[in-house]
Protein backbone atom coordinates (compact mmCIF):
# COMPACT_ATOMS: atom_id res chain seq x y z
CA UNK A 1 0.00 0.00 0.00
CA UNK A 2 1.93 3.16 -1.37
CA UNK A 3 -0.50 5.35 1.46
CA UNK A 4 -1.39 6.43 4.22
CA UNK A 5 1.47 4.95 6.26
CA UNK A 6 0.58 5.04 9.31
CA UNK A 7 -3.11 4.33 11.46
CA UNK A 8 -4.57 4.37 14.52
CA UNK A 9 -7.82 2.00 15.61
CA UNK A 10 -9.98 2.89 18.58
CA UNK A 11 -12.01 0.05 20.18
CA UNK A 12 -14.96 0.26 22.18
CA UNK A 13 -17.22 -1.95 23.95
CA UNK A 14 -16.79 -5.99 23.97
CA UNK A 15 -13.38 -8.28 23.80
CA UNK A 16 -14.45 -8.89 21.11
CA UNK A 17 -13.62 -5.60 19.38
CA UNK A 18 -10.67 -5.51 21.37
CA UNK A 19 -9.88 -8.67 19.69
CA UNK A 20 -10.89 -7.70 16.25
CA UNK A 21 -8.76 -4.50 16.68
CA UNK A 22 -5.78 -6.21 17.56
CA UNK A 23 -6.43 -8.51 14.06
CA UNK A 24 -6.70 -5.41 11.87
CA UNK A 25 -3.81 -3.74 13.23
CA UNK A 26 -2.28 -7.04 12.14
CA UNK A 27 -3.61 -6.82 8.91
CA UNK A 28 -2.13 -3.18 8.29
CA UNK A 29 0.79 -3.99 9.54
CA UNK A 30 0.75 -6.69 7.34
CA UNK A 31 0.43 -3.91 4.76
CA UNK A 32 3.42 -2.17 5.72
CA UNK A 33 1.83 0.31 7.43
CA UNK A 34 2.73 1.26 10.89
CA UNK A 35 1.23 2.48 14.23
CA UNK A 36 1.11 5.94 14.99
CA UNK A 37 2.97 7.05 17.67
CA UNK A 38 1.07 8.25 21.20
CA UNK A 39 -0.05 11.93 20.43
CA UNK A 40 0.46 12.25 16.75
CA UNK A 41 -1.64 12.36 13.81
CA UNK A 42 -2.48 8.88 11.94
CA UNK A 43 -3.06 8.73 8.35
CA UNK A 44 -5.77 6.64 8.36
CA UNK A 45 -8.12 6.14 11.50
CA UNK A 46 -10.09 2.98 12.42
CA UNK A 47 -13.27 3.70 14.41
CA UNK A 48 -14.52 -0.21 15.84
CA UNK A 49 -17.47 0.32 17.38
CA UNK A 50 -19.93 -1.48 19.72
CA UNK A 51 -23.78 -1.21 19.28
CA UNK A 52 -25.03 -2.94 22.31
CA UNK A 53 -25.71 0.55 23.94
CA UNK A 54 -28.40 3.47 23.12
CA UNK A 55 -26.69 6.12 21.24
CA UNK A 56 -24.10 4.12 20.10
CA UNK A 57 -24.03 5.46 16.63
CA UNK A 58 -24.21 8.93 17.91
CA UNK A 59 -21.22 8.35 19.48
CA UNK A 60 -19.55 7.19 16.82
CA UNK A 61 -20.54 10.02 14.92
CA UNK A 62 -19.26 12.29 17.52
CA UNK A 63 -15.85 10.64 17.16
CA UNK A 64 -15.69 10.88 13.83
CA UNK A 65 -16.16 14.61 14.00
CA UNK A 66 -13.54 15.10 16.95
CA UNK A 67 -11.19 13.34 14.02
CA UNK A 68 -10.94 17.00 12.06
CA UNK A 69 -7.80 18.50 12.29
CA UNK A 70 -6.49 22.09 13.63
CA UNK A 71 -5.83 23.16 10.05
CA UNK A 72 -9.25 21.73 8.48
CA UNK A 73 -7.33 18.30 7.13
CA UNK A 74 -8.72 14.88 8.84
CA UNK A 75 -7.72 11.72 8.17
CA UNK A 76 -8.77 8.89 6.37
CA UNK A 77 -11.90 7.44 8.40
CA UNK A 78 -13.32 3.59 8.47
CA UNK A 79 -15.95 2.86 10.72
CA UNK A 80 -15.90 -0.64 11.88
CA UNK A 81 -17.74 -3.07 14.27
CA UNK A 82 -21.03 -3.42 15.00
CA UNK A 83 -22.30 0.08 14.52
CA UNK A 84 -21.16 -0.52 10.46
CA UNK A 85 -22.96 -3.14 10.56
CA UNK A 86 -26.37 -1.73 11.37
CA UNK A 87 -25.93 1.68 9.38
CA UNK A 88 -24.28 0.11 6.57
CA UNK A 89 -24.65 2.94 3.69
CA UNK A 90 -26.81 5.14 6.28
CA UNK A 91 -23.45 6.01 8.04
CA UNK A 92 -22.11 7.65 4.47
CA UNK A 93 -25.24 9.56 4.25
CA UNK A 94 -24.92 10.77 7.75
CA UNK A 95 -21.17 11.72 7.33
CA UNK A 96 -19.52 12.69 4.73
CA UNK A 97 -15.67 12.75 6.41
CA UNK A 98 -16.32 8.45 6.42
CA UNK A 99 -14.75 6.96 3.73
CA UNK A 100 -15.31 3.57 4.33
CA UNK A 101 -17.44 1.25 6.19
CA UNK A 102 -17.08 -2.38 7.12
CA UNK A 103 -18.83 -4.75 9.35
CA UNK A 104 -17.40 -6.99 12.03
CA UNK A 105 -17.39 -9.89 9.49
CA UNK A 106 -15.67 -7.95 6.83
CA UNK A 107 -12.81 -6.48 8.34
CA UNK A 108 -10.14 -8.91 6.70
CA UNK A 109 -11.86 -6.87 3.40
CA UNK A 110 -9.86 -3.48 5.14
CA UNK A 111 -6.58 -3.51 3.14
CA UNK A 112 -8.14 -3.18 -0.21
CA UNK A 113 -11.11 -1.37 1.07
CA UNK A 114 -8.32 1.32 1.97
CA UNK A 115 -6.88 0.89 -1.82
CA UNK A 116 -10.46 1.50 -2.78
CA UNK A 117 -10.50 4.64 -1.19
CA UNK A 118 -7.73 6.10 -3.11
CA UNK A 119 -8.87 5.33 -5.83
CA UNK A 120 -11.45 7.53 -4.74
CA UNK A 121 -14.28 5.10 -3.86
CA UNK A 122 -16.47 5.10 -0.26
CA UNK A 123 -16.81 1.83 -0.26
CA UNK A 124 -19.44 -0.43 2.26
CA UNK A 125 -18.49 -4.16 2.96
CA UNK A 126 -20.66 -5.50 5.63
CA UNK A 127 -21.35 -8.95 4.39
CA UNK A 128 -22.05 -11.85 6.82
CA UNK A 129 -19.56 -14.31 5.69
CA UNK A 130 -18.97 -17.45 8.31
CA UNK A 131 -15.86 -17.26 9.48
CA UNK A 132 -14.12 -16.00 6.24
CA UNK A 133 -12.37 -13.49 7.84
CA UNK A 134 -9.84 -15.98 9.92
CA UNK A 135 -8.89 -17.60 6.75
CA UNK A 136 -7.44 -14.59 4.92
CA UNK A 137 -5.62 -12.95 8.47
CA UNK A 138 -2.17 -12.75 8.98
CA UNK A 139 -0.83 -15.05 11.35
CA UNK A 140 -0.06 -13.86 14.85
CA UNK A 141 2.88 -11.23 15.82
CA UNK A 142 4.53 -10.82 19.41
CA UNK A 143 1.42 -10.37 21.65
CA UNK A 144 0.62 -9.35 25.59
CA UNK A 145 1.20 -11.80 28.26
CA UNK A 146 -2.48 -11.94 28.10
CA UNK A 147 -4.21 -12.72 25.09
CA UNK A 148 -7.84 -13.22 23.47
CA UNK A 149 -8.32 -15.75 21.37
CA UNK A 150 -11.79 -15.37 19.22
CA UNK A 151 -13.39 -19.15 18.94
CA UNK A 152 -17.01 -18.33 18.10
CA UNK A 153 -19.05 -15.64 16.94
CA UNK A 154 -22.49 -15.00 16.69
CA UNK A 155 -25.41 -15.70 17.89
CA UNK A 156 -28.66 -18.02 17.69
CA UNK A 157 -30.36 -16.76 20.93
CA UNK A 158 -32.51 -14.02 20.07
CA UNK A 159 -32.46 -12.47 23.74
CA UNK A 160 -35.72 -9.93 22.88
CA UNK A 161 -33.12 -7.55 23.76
CA UNK A 162 -30.02 -8.10 21.69
CA UNK A 163 -28.46 -6.77 18.28
CA UNK A 164 -26.14 -9.29 18.07
CA UNK A 165 -27.51 -11.41 16.00
CA UNK A 166 -28.09 -8.73 13.51
CA UNK A 167 -24.51 -7.42 13.85
CA UNK A 168 -22.78 -10.49 14.56
CA UNK A 169 -24.71 -12.63 12.56
CA UNK A 170 -25.21 -16.68 13.01
CA UNK A 171 -23.53 -18.64 16.06
CA UNK A 172 -20.32 -20.16 13.64
CA UNK A 173 -17.67 -21.86 15.61
CA UNK A 174 -13.96 -21.26 14.52
CA UNK A 175 -12.56 -25.44 13.42
CA UNK A 176 -10.47 -26.39 16.31
CA UNK A 177 -7.02 -26.89 14.40
CA UNK A 178 -7.08 -23.03 13.99
CA UNK A 179 -7.36 -22.68 17.37
CA UNK A 180 -4.57 -24.40 17.87
CA UNK A 181 -2.22 -22.72 15.27
CA UNK A 182 -3.15 -19.39 16.33
CA UNK A 183 -2.68 -20.07 20.51
CA UNK A 184 0.52 -21.68 19.98
CA UNK A 185 1.71 -19.00 17.47
CA UNK A 186 0.54 -16.31 20.58
CA UNK A 187 2.49 -18.45 23.22
CA UNK A 188 5.32 -18.82 20.42
CA UNK A 189 5.17 -14.81 20.91
CA UNK A 190 5.24 -14.94 24.84
CA UNK A 191 1.75 -15.43 25.86
CA UNK A 192 1.06 -16.93 28.67
CA UNK A 193 -2.64 -16.30 29.70
CA UNK A 194 -5.42 -16.93 26.71
CA UNK A 195 -8.95 -15.88 27.19
CA UNK A 196 -11.33 -17.78 24.76
CA UNK A 197 -13.92 -15.70 23.29
CA UNK A 198 -16.72 -15.57 21.82
CA UNK A 199 -20.42 -13.92 22.28
CA UNK A 200 -22.09 -17.67 23.23
CA UNK A 201 -18.10 -19.30 23.85
CA UNK A 202 -19.38 -22.69 25.63
CA UNK A 203 -21.83 -23.18 22.72
CA UNK A 204 -18.61 -23.70 20.32
CA UNK A 205 -18.04 -27.05 19.20
CA UNK A 206 -16.50 -28.98 15.95
CA UNK A 207 -17.76 -32.18 15.30
CA UNK A 208 -17.44 -34.33 18.49
CA UNK A 209 -15.34 -31.82 20.47
CA UNK A 210 -16.49 -29.03 22.56
CA UNK A 211 -15.50 -26.03 24.50
CA UNK A 212 -14.05 -28.99 27.04
CA UNK A 213 -12.28 -30.66 24.54
CA UNK A 214 -10.75 -27.56 23.48
CA UNK A 215 -9.44 -26.25 26.74
CA UNK A 216 -7.90 -29.81 27.37
CA UNK A 217 -6.12 -29.20 24.54
CA UNK A 218 -4.65 -25.86 24.56
CA UNK A 219 -4.02 -26.97 28.52
CA UNK A 220 -1.25 -28.95 26.64
CA UNK A 221 0.85 -26.75 25.06
CA UNK A 222 4.10 -25.70 26.79
CA UNK A 223 4.31 -22.39 27.77
CA UNK A 224 0.79 -21.57 28.61
CA UNK A 225 -0.14 -21.25 32.09
CA UNK A 226 -3.95 -19.64 32.11
CA UNK A 227 -6.91 -20.22 30.58
CA UNK A 228 -10.03 -18.08 30.38
CA UNK A 229 -13.20 -17.76 28.74
CA UNK A 230 -16.00 -15.45 28.34
CA UNK A 231 -18.89 -15.19 27.62
CA UNK A 232 -21.04 -18.15 28.59
CA UNK A 233 -24.64 -18.62 28.18
CA UNK A 234 -26.34 -20.86 30.90
CA UNK A 235 -28.30 -23.03 28.67
CA UNK A 236 -24.38 -24.06 27.00
CA UNK A 237 -23.29 -24.58 30.78
CA UNK A 238 -22.26 -28.52 29.42
CA UNK A 239 -21.07 -31.20 32.05
CA UNK A 240 -17.86 -31.97 30.40
CA UNK A 241 -17.07 -27.77 30.53
CA UNK A 242 -18.05 -28.06 34.19
CA UNK A 243 -15.69 -31.03 35.08
CA UNK A 244 -12.61 -28.86 33.35
CA UNK A 245 -13.28 -26.12 36.22
CA UNK A 246 -12.72 -29.37 38.21
CA UNK A 247 -9.69 -31.32 36.74
CA UNK A 248 -7.78 -28.73 34.43
CA UNK A 249 -5.45 -26.65 36.43
CA UNK A 250 -4.43 -24.05 33.77
CA UNK A 251 -8.65 -23.41 33.50
CA UNK A 252 -8.65 -20.16 35.58
CA UNK A 253 -11.08 -20.36 38.94
CA UNK A 254 -13.31 -17.81 37.25
CA UNK A 255 -16.57 -17.83 35.42
CA UNK A 256 -18.66 -14.87 33.88
CA UNK A 257 -22.18 -16.18 33.32
CA UNK A 258 -24.80 -14.06 32.99
CA UNK A 259 -28.29 -13.95 34.22
CA UNK A 260 -29.46 -10.78 33.29
CA UNK A 261 -32.58 -10.83 35.86
CA UNK A 262 -33.91 -13.00 38.55
CA UNK A 263 -37.98 -12.95 37.93
CA UNK A 264 -38.70 -15.64 35.72
CA UNK A 265 -41.27 -13.93 34.00
CA UNK A 266 -38.69 -11.04 33.04
CA UNK A 267 -36.41 -13.77 31.35
CA UNK A 268 -39.32 -15.26 29.76
CA UNK A 269 -39.78 -11.83 28.18
CA UNK A 270 -36.21 -11.22 27.69
CA UNK A 271 -36.16 -14.98 25.82
CA UNK A 272 -33.34 -15.94 27.71
CA UNK A 273 -34.37 -20.17 27.43
CA UNK A 274 -33.97 -20.26 31.11
CA UNK A 275 -35.34 -20.11 34.55
CA UNK A 276 -33.64 -18.24 37.22
CA UNK A 277 -34.50 -21.50 39.55
CA UNK A 278 -32.26 -23.64 36.46
CA UNK A 279 -29.06 -20.96 36.43
CA UNK A 280 -28.80 -21.39 40.35
CA UNK A 281 -28.68 -25.17 40.11
CA UNK A 282 -25.82 -24.50 37.17
CA UNK A 283 -23.95 -22.49 39.60
CA UNK A 284 -24.22 -24.93 42.14
CA UNK A 285 -22.98 -27.44 40.21
CA UNK A 286 -19.96 -25.21 39.58
CA UNK A 287 -19.38 -24.76 43.05
CA UNK A 288 -19.47 -28.53 43.46
CA UNK A 289 -16.99 -28.68 41.10
CA UNK A 290 -14.55 -25.99 42.13
CA UNK A 291 -16.24 -24.17 45.26
CA UNK A 292 -12.87 -21.48 44.86
CA UNK A 293 -14.65 -20.33 41.78
CA UNK A 294 -15.62 -16.52 41.30
CA UNK A 295 -18.61 -16.14 39.79
CA UNK A 296 -19.54 -12.70 37.58
CA UNK A 297 -22.05 -12.05 36.24
CA UNK A 298 -24.39 -9.47 33.57
CA UNK A 299 -27.67 -7.52 34.69
CA UNK A 300 -30.05 -5.62 32.94
CA UNK A 301 -32.52 -3.22 35.38
CA UNK A 302 -36.11 -1.45 34.13
CA UNK A 303 -36.84 -4.00 31.00
CA UNK A 304 -39.76 -3.74 29.68
CA UNK A 305 -43.00 -4.13 32.28
CA UNK A 306 -40.17 -4.67 35.34
CA UNK A 307 -42.24 -4.53 38.15
CA UNK A 308 -40.89 -3.33 41.56
CA UNK A 309 -41.33 -7.37 42.73
CA UNK A 310 -39.58 -8.56 39.37
CA UNK A 311 -36.50 -6.29 40.07
CA UNK A 312 -36.61 -7.46 43.91
CA UNK A 313 -36.07 -11.25 42.51
CA UNK A 314 -33.21 -9.75 40.73
CA UNK A 315 -31.65 -8.54 44.13
CA UNK A 316 -32.60 -11.90 45.54
CA UNK A 317 -30.79 -14.10 43.07
CA UNK A 318 -27.67 -12.20 43.60
CA UNK A 319 -27.70 -12.53 47.43
CA UNK A 320 -28.28 -16.35 46.50
CA UNK A 321 -24.99 -16.36 44.00
CA UNK A 322 -22.52 -14.02 45.92
CA UNK A 323 -20.94 -12.48 42.79
CA UNK A 324 -17.52 -11.51 42.88
CA UNK A 325 -18.22 -9.04 39.99
CA UNK A 326 -21.11 -8.03 38.15
CA UNK A 327 -21.62 -5.20 35.10
CA UNK A 328 -24.72 -3.74 35.34
CA UNK A 329 -26.88 -1.78 32.94
CA UNK A 330 -30.35 0.08 32.44
CA UNK A 331 -32.37 -1.38 29.74
CA UNK A 332 -31.82 0.40 26.97
CA UNK A 333 -33.64 0.07 23.50
CA UNK A 334 -32.25 -0.60 20.58
CA UNK A 335 -33.53 -0.54 17.36
CA UNK A 336 -35.16 -3.59 15.62
CA UNK A 337 -35.36 -5.52 18.85
CA UNK A 338 -38.54 -7.16 20.05
CA UNK A 339 -37.89 -5.65 23.46
CA UNK A 340 -37.98 -2.04 21.75
CA UNK A 341 -41.52 -2.13 20.69
CA UNK A 342 -43.09 -3.86 24.09
CA UNK A 343 -45.59 -1.83 26.28
CA UNK A 344 -44.84 -0.89 29.89
CA UNK A 345 -41.23 1.13 28.84
CA UNK A 346 -39.54 1.40 32.13
CA UNK A 347 -39.70 5.58 33.01
CA UNK A 348 -35.44 6.63 33.34
CA UNK A 349 -35.95 7.72 36.79
CA UNK A 350 -36.98 4.09 38.27
CA UNK A 351 -34.27 2.96 36.15
CA UNK A 352 -31.61 4.85 37.56
CA UNK A 353 -33.28 4.77 41.17
CA UNK A 354 -32.90 0.07 41.02
CA UNK A 355 -29.37 0.52 39.05
CA UNK A 356 -28.07 2.37 42.15
CA UNK A 357 -29.58 -0.26 44.35
CA UNK A 358 -28.28 -3.01 42.06
CA UNK A 359 -24.79 -1.68 42.11
CA UNK A 360 -24.53 -1.00 45.60
CA UNK A 361 -25.63 -4.42 46.71
CA UNK A 362 -22.75 -5.71 43.72
CA UNK A 363 -20.40 -3.98 45.39
CA UNK A 364 -20.95 -4.65 48.65
CA UNK A 365 -20.51 -8.65 47.22
CA UNK A 366 -16.94 -7.67 45.37
CA UNK A 367 -15.57 -6.09 48.57
CA UNK A 368 -16.82 -9.06 50.49
CA UNK A 369 -15.62 -11.50 47.93
CA UNK A 370 -11.87 -9.78 47.97
CA UNK A 371 -11.97 -9.73 51.77
CA UNK A 372 -12.16 -13.18 51.76
CA UNK A 373 -9.10 -13.78 50.48
CA UNK A 374 -6.99 -11.57 52.39
CA UNK A 375 -4.35 -14.01 54.43
CA UNK A 376 -4.36 -16.30 50.95
CA UNK A 377 -1.00 -16.91 49.35
CA UNK A 378 -1.78 -17.25 45.51
CA UNK A 379 0.39 -17.01 42.30
CA UNK A 380 -0.26 -13.86 39.98
CA UNK A 381 0.99 -13.07 36.60
CA UNK A 382 2.72 -9.88 36.31
CA UNK A 383 1.02 -7.80 33.55
CA UNK A 384 1.64 -4.18 34.07
CA UNK A 385 3.46 -1.47 35.69
CA UNK A 386 2.10 0.03 38.89
CA UNK A 387 1.89 3.85 39.90
CA UNK A 388 5.11 4.08 41.93
CA UNK A 389 8.60 2.69 41.33
CA UNK A 390 9.11 -0.90 42.11
CA UNK A 391 5.80 -1.35 42.33
CA UNK A 392 4.10 -3.85 39.87
CA UNK A 393 0.37 -4.84 39.09
CA UNK A 394 -0.89 -8.68 38.43
CA UNK A 395 -3.72 -10.88 37.63
CA UNK A 396 -4.97 -13.21 40.44
CA UNK A 397 -6.26 -16.95 39.37
CA UNK A 398 -9.61 -14.87 40.54
CA UNK A 399 -9.01 -11.95 38.02
CA UNK A 400 -8.44 -9.39 40.53
CA UNK A 401 -5.52 -7.00 39.83
CA UNK A 402 -2.64 -7.57 42.72
CA UNK A 403 -0.69 -4.77 43.46
CA UNK A 404 2.67 -5.80 44.81
CA UNK A 405 6.17 -4.56 45.22
CA UNK A 406 8.96 -6.47 43.16
CA UNK A 407 11.66 -6.38 40.93
CA UNK A 408 9.59 -9.18 38.48
CA UNK A 409 8.97 -7.89 35.22
CA UNK A 410 5.96 -8.09 33.15
CA UNK A 411 5.26 -12.12 31.82
CA UNK A 412 7.06 -13.27 35.56
CA UNK A 413 4.68 -14.83 37.67
CA UNK A 414 5.13 -14.26 40.99
CA UNK A 415 3.61 -16.18 44.44
CA UNK A 416 2.03 -13.75 46.85
CA UNK A 417 0.19 -13.20 50.12
CA UNK A 418 -2.57 -11.01 49.94
CA UNK A 419 -2.55 -8.60 52.67
CA UNK A 420 -5.73 -5.83 52.18
CA UNK A 421 -8.86 -6.17 49.74
CA UNK A 422 -9.13 -2.30 48.34
CA UNK A 423 -12.65 -1.37 46.54
CA UNK A 424 -11.62 -2.93 43.34
CA UNK A 425 -8.02 -4.87 44.16
CA UNK A 426 -5.71 -6.32 46.33
CA UNK A 427 -2.52 -5.44 47.83
CA UNK A 428 -0.26 -8.14 48.24
CA UNK A 429 3.32 -9.02 49.41
CA UNK A 430 6.09 -11.01 47.43
CA UNK A 431 6.77 -14.47 48.77
CA UNK A 432 8.69 -15.59 45.51
CA UNK A 433 9.69 -14.80 41.89
CA UNK A 434 8.22 -18.62 40.21
CA UNK A 435 9.02 -18.56 36.76
CA UNK A 436 9.95 -15.80 33.95
CA UNK A 437 8.62 -15.01 30.57
CA UNK A 438 10.54 -16.87 27.95
CA UNK A 439 12.64 -14.69 25.41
Amino acid sequence: MSAPKTFSIKSFGCQMNVYDGERMAELLGAEGMAPAEPGADADVVVLNTCHIREKAAEKAYSEVGRLRREDGSRPVIALAGCVAQAEGAEAKRRSKSIDLVVGPQAYHRLPQLLRDVEGGARPVDTDLPPLDKFAALPRRRRAGVSAFLSVQEGCDKFCTYCVVPYTRGAEVSRPIADLLDEAAQLVDGGTREITLLGQNVNAWEDGQETLATLIRRLAMLDGLERIRYTTSHPINMADDLIAAHAEVPELMPYLHLPVQAGSNRILKAMNRHHTAEEYLATIARVRAANPEIAISGDFIVGFPGETEEDFAATLRIVGQVGYASAFTFKYSARPGTPAATMDDQVPERVKDERLQRLQALVMEQSRAFNASKVGATTRILIDRNGRRDGQMIGKSPWLQSVFVDTDAGIGDMVDVRLTAALPNSIAGELVTKVTQQAA
